[in-house]
């Protein structure tokens, strides 16, 4: 089955998020009744801070900025201009569990970057996409996930900071988690890319992960011990969005 990915909502054209809140709702009606195949979402938000369940008030803009309280697993995230934002709203197989669901999104994620040239990976405890500390900074995060499951039917997704304004992350504490950083691909590479070019390059991994064939995860990145116990970014089921 061939995922559809539609993506008109870039640039002037960015979606606002409850617009797309409501629109995966109604593309998860579909899928679940079997109207339609798998299919995702990708565009850009106008600025918009969402919170999980998850979310503790401390972790929230300390300036007053309004945040959408929303229906899926997690903490705080920001979604903004120049952020590849995908909602894959897909059936999962039986055989497939949901932690293999949000990893898979993970590694279609993990995949496009490298073939953009910045070497990213997992983080034991941590979801999402980060790379490792080195000589230009901390251990930073350049995509988020979070996702919902809803009779068998995923709903949100993920974001990849591709030229996105990092002061926003200034704000609150991203995902919940305050001992990292967050970073662009954009900053990491020293060049612009934007949203349209980085959905190219996640597109046919995604589309491929999501297949539901084989496949052969990336390494974890070599990193210092958190402590954090493993987390899925879903509601219903422990986990965060990060």
């Amino acid at each position: 089955m061939t995922l559809e990915i539609i993506d008109d909502w870039y640039g002037e054209r960015a979606l606002d998020y409850e617009a797309a809140w409501e629109l995966q709702r109604e593309l998860h009606a579909q899928r679940v009744a079997g109207e339609i195949d798998d299919t995702a979402l990708f565009l850009e938000h106008p600025p918009v801070y969402t919170a999980g369940k998850r979310t503790e008030p401390h972790e929230r803009p300390f300036d007053g900025t309004p945040v959408v309280d929303v229906d899926r697993g997690g903490k705080i995230t920001f979604h903004g201009p120049g952020q590849l934002v995908g909602y894959p709203i897909t059936k999962l197989p039986s055989h497939v569990l949901v932690v293999d669901y949000v990893r898979r999104v993970e590694e279609a994620l993990i995949r496009a970057v490298a073939d953009l040239g910045v070497a990213a990976g997992r983080v034991q405890g941590r979801s999402g996409v980060w790379l490792a500390a080195d000589a230009r900074g901390a251990e930073r995060k350049v995509a988020a996930i979070g996702i919902r499951v809803t009779r068998g039917v995923t709903m949100h997704g993920f974001s990849l900071n591709a030229d996105v304004d990092l002061d926003w992350y200034d704000r609150f504490v991203p995902c919940g988690i305050a001992d990292a950083g967050v970073t662009t691909l954009s900053k990491e590479l020293g060049r612009d890319v934007t949203v349209p070019e980085a959905a190219a390059a996640v597109r046919p991994h995604l589309e491929d992960l999501l297949a539901w064939e084989p496949y052969t995860p990336s390494p974890d990145l070599q990193t210092a011990e958190h402590g954090h116990p493993p987390e899925v970014p879903v509601l219903g089921l422990p986990g965060l969005a990060g």
